[in-house]
C-alpha cells in the first residue's frame, strides 16, 4: 500500500527469504503507486527487493504506463478473467535455476466488484486444464470482495491447487489452515503498508467521507507500518501444502508516502 508498504518489503524480505529458507516470494502490487495502481517504478522496487512474481486486481489499470509493461514482464500478472484482449496475462509458470516450478495464477470475484468479469471458477478450471502440467505447485490468488467467494474458490480448488489466498480487502483474516485434500488457504492476506490506518489509507479522510457524504480525496496512511502475509510449506513433488502460518511484521519507521 503506497511507498510505506514498499519500504516494508525492501526492508523486511531480504532478511525473511533467508530466515525461513523461501524460495518464491508472490505480492499483490496493485496498491503498490501512491495507494492506487502499480507503475514502472513500484514494481521495480518490489522485484528489487527479492518478489519474484507480482499478482494484482481491479486497480491494475489505473497507471497507462503498466499496460506494455504487462505484455512485456510475464512475471506482472493481472486477473486472468478478465475479457479477451485485456493486456498481459492472467497466469505465470515461474521457474528457477535450481529447477524449482510453479503455477501461479490471477482471478478476480464478481461479487461486489466494480468490473463485469468472467467466472472465476470456470477461469480457474480453464488454466489448470491448459498449464497444469507446468508443476504440481499451483498459486492461485483470489482477488475478491465477498469472504464467501473467496471461501467457496478456496474449497473449489481444494486438491488441485497448493495454496489459495484472498487479497483485496486489506484486512488480515485468522482463518488459515490446510484443506482435507492438501490446499493452504486463507481469506485474506492483509496489507503492507499503514495498520493505524483504515484499509491503508489516512483514517480521518474516510470517517469524514463516512460522516459528510461528499467526495474525498484519499491519503495513503504513514503509521505503524506491517508486512502482512502468510508463508506456505508445499511438497513440491506432490504440490500439497505441509503447513501455512500467518506474518505480521512491524517496522519501528518507515517514512514516505
Amino acid at each position: 500500500m503506497g511507498r510505506p508498504g514498499r519500504r516494508a518489503v525492501g526492508r523486511f524480505m531480504p532478511s525473511l527469504m533467508k530466515e525461513e529458507q523461501i524460495d518464491l516470494a508472490i505480492a499483490n502490487a496493485e496498491n503498490a503507486a501512491g495507494g492506487m495502481g502499480v507503475d514502472l517504478k513500484s514494481a521495480g522496487e518490489l522485484f528489487g527487493a527479492g518478489v519474484h512474481v507480482l499478482t494484482s486486481g481491479n486497480h491494475i489499470w489505473k497507471k497507462k504506463e503498466i499496460f506494455p509493461y504487462l505484455e512485456a514482464k510475464p512475471n506482472l500478472i493481472r486477473p486472468a478473467n478478465y475479457p479477451q484482449g485485456a493486456p498481459g496475462k492472467g497466469w505465470c509458470e515461474w521457474q528457477n535455476q535450481s529447477g524449482l516450478t510453479a503455477l501461479i495464477v490471477n482471478i478476480q470475484g464478481r461479487v461486489f466488484m466494480p468490473n463485469h468479469v468472467d467466472d472465476p471458477f470456470r477461469c480457474a478450471d480453464a488454466i489448470l486444464k491448459e498449464h497444469g502440467r507446468h508443476s504440481p505447485v499451483v498459486i492461485v490468488d483470489v482477488h475478491a470482495e465477498a469472504t464467501s467467494e473467496k471461501n467457496a474458490l478456496g474449497w473449489y480448488l481444494d486438491g488441485r491447487a497448493s495454496v489459495v489466498y484472498g487479497t483485496h480487502t486489506h484486512v488480515q483474516t485468522a482463518d488459515e489452515r490446510i484443506l482435507p485434500n492438501g490446499t493452504a488457504y486463507i481469506t485474506d492476506l492483509g496489507l503492507c503498508g499503514a495498520f493505524d490506518s483504515v484499509i491503508g489509507m489516512e483514517k480521518e479522510i474516510v470517517i469524514n467521507g463516512f460522516i459528510s457524504q461528499l467526495p474525498r480525496k484519499f491519503e495513503v496512511a504513514q503509521d505503524n507500518v506491517v508486512l502482512q502475509g502468510i508463508i506456505v510449506d508445499v511438497d513440491e513433488r506432490s504440490g500439497k501444502a505441509r503447513s501455512v502460518k500467518r506474518l505480521r511484521l512491524h517496522a519501528d519507521s518507515v517514512p514516505g508516502s
